[in-house]
């Protein structure tokens, strides 16, 4: 079913968001798909169709995205009430094609723990007094005092497997619940997109039941140019639930495989018909660029002399939070056997991990969360003899890219760093994994939880087996028994954390579609392990 794209008129307040009337209020629905088309249009006006989403927001800043229809320029207004009486105005880049009319403006000097609304205007380039309809968002800053709290989503694996946005079951509907929770911030773990997955008109499911999949020309095949890229950052957007979650709740936005092709790493060279381009690094190079373009990631937007374009970074959340975002993929060696006896590069790369030593040395946060885009102890295979992620299934002593997550397990052990926890995406189920030295074959270290979540929108798959070498046990697992089940048959997973800023203690609940808490555990503040 291949449909246009989506009208976007003005967003009400937040008063109209939490009803859940964001994509309503003033339009008009598309033959019952939850594509939105605009009640009215300013003819040659600048419109932004494809709503507005703001991105890394702190204490005191954020930044803000959208995408024009034409070359416009970016105008920001932000206030603390409804109304935008008083409203600040930041001015926004100028737009055009050479970001595929992607725009991002960041705001500063913003107050702490408040709710801030903006909207964004875009002006035509040429005649100032032309300008669309003004498209309304709102966030939270980050709170400046422990006590306020901190409570944020977390999944990943979007349109993944061939399972794209169905209008016969709401779209993207895992997004619409995320959105009525109302969190702080949503961290987006990684596969973002599925490049590598064509989306078909249908599938026919193993019930004789049929998936039926809005399509593009860009998800007809692989994405091999930028404008494929493009156009599977966009696919996304089409689904009215995602607009209006992108509208309402601020994201932190991590990458994996998925956004290039399927368990790529730098250097290689494909052997797969189903590209005409093989050299990984060329395709990489273009999904980053336009990552960058269609998400609002500080550390890819950054100006200035000797500012490098990169994924990882900390997002600092108040004093309670700090935000790890690593990059498992742009810096990892080959994929191998992992039988190396050593191994200086491994998933994170030399540079990342001494990054990543300092900045967690440095932290001052209560809590510690890695966000990590692949899991430790669960053995992801790459093939027959490879591996994808960390752990390759010898529950020996660490080989391999094992042993740089033991150099980092050891430095937070030496280095008395409290709070650490560990959350990922990418194995398309929900599980609750606690590591501890007297199950492990390696045993410097202290204790860690590690969960994961997902996916949000494609495919679920059984449950990866687990390798002892930093001794994991899996105390909760929900997982389907054969691979590629549809979200029509089996629920969308995500997970909730809820940082009480009275006690310090951190809850983690894991969430299936439909409002069902799977599990929870309660985490103490100040120690070093769990």
């Amino acid at each position: 079913m291949s449909l246009p794209v989506p009208g976007n008129s003005p967003s009400p307040a937040r008063r109209s968001v939490l009803r859940g009337s964001l994509a309503a209020s003033a339009a008009l629905t598309l033959g019952g798909t939850g594509l939105a088309a605009p009640a009215f249009a300013l003819s040659g006006r600048p419109r932004a169709e494809w709503g507005v989403q703001a991105g890394d927001v702190t204490a005191s800043s954020g930044l803000v995205w959208v995408r024009s229809d034409r070359p416009a320029r970016m105008l920001v207004e932000t206030s603390a009430t409804e109304s935008f009486r008083h409203a600040r105005h930041h001015l926004g880049p100028l737009i055009g094609a050479d970001t595929d009319f992607t725009g991002t403006t960041a705001l500063r000097g913003l107050p702490a723990g408040e709710q801030i609304h903006y909207r964004v205007t875009l002006v035509d380039p040429d005649d100032p007094r032309r300008t669309g309809e003004p498209v309304l968002g709102t966030f939270r800053t980050a709170p400046d005092r422990r006590r306020d709290g901190v409570r944020f989503l977390w999944s990943g694996d979007i349109a993944g497997q061939g399972w794209g946005i169905n209008p016969d079951i709401g779209g993207f509907r895992a997004y619409e619940e995320m959105r009525r929770l109302d969190p702080d911030f949503f961290l987006c773990s990684g596969d973002t997109i599925y490049a590598d997955g064509v989306i078909q008109p249908s599938v026919t499911l193993p019930d004789g039941r049929i998936w039926r999949n809005v399509t593009t020309p860009e998800k007809a095949k692989v994405a091999e140019t930028l404008d494929e890229y493009r156009g599977n950052f966009r696919y996304n957007l089409l689904d009215h639930n995602v607009r209006a979650f992108n509208a309402q709740v601020p994201s932190v936005v991590q990458w994996d495989d998925h956004e290039v092709r399927n368990n790529w790493y730098p250097g290689q060279i494909l052997d797969d018909a189903r590209y005409t381009e093989k050299d990984v690094d060329v395709l990489a190079a273009r999904a980053s660029r336009a990552f960058g373009e269609y998400f609002p990631v500080s550390t890819l937007h950054a100006r200035g002399e000797g500012r490098e374009r990169r994924v990882h970074r900390v997002v600092r959340y108040g004093p309670l939070l700090d935000v790890f975002v690593l990059d498992m993929r742009s810096y990892r060696n080959a994929n191998s056997p992992g039988r190396q006896a050593d191994d200086t590069t491994g998933i994170l790369g030399a540079e990342q991990l001494a990054w990543l030593k300092r900045e967690l040395a440095a932290s001052r946060a209560v809590w510690k969360v890695l966000a990590a885009d692949m899991p430790i102890g669960l053995v992801v295979p790459d093939g027959a003899a490879n591996f994808e992620a960390i752990a390759q299934g010898d529950p020996g002593a660490p080989l391999g890219r094992e042993l740089q997550i033991a150099e980092l397990l050891r430095f937070v052990k030496h280095r008395r760093i409290t709070g650490t926890v560990w959350l990922t995406a990418d194995v398309h189920y929900t599980s609750a994994q606690h590591y501890a030295p007297e199950r492990a074959a390696f045993q410097d270290f202290a204790p860690f939880w590690e969960f994961v979540s997902g996916p949000l929108a494609a495919g679920g798959f059984p449950a990866n087996a687990l390798d002892a070498t930093f001794g994991p046990e899996r105390v909760f697992v929900r997982a389907p028994e054969r691979a590629n089940l549809s979200p029509m048959e089996s629920p969308q997973y995500f997970g909730e954390v809820d940082i009480d800023g009275q006690s310090g203690e951190l809850t983690v609940r894991l969430r299936a579609e439909g409002g069902t808490v799977l599990f929870t555990k309660v985490l103490q503040p100040g120690r070093v392990g769990q």
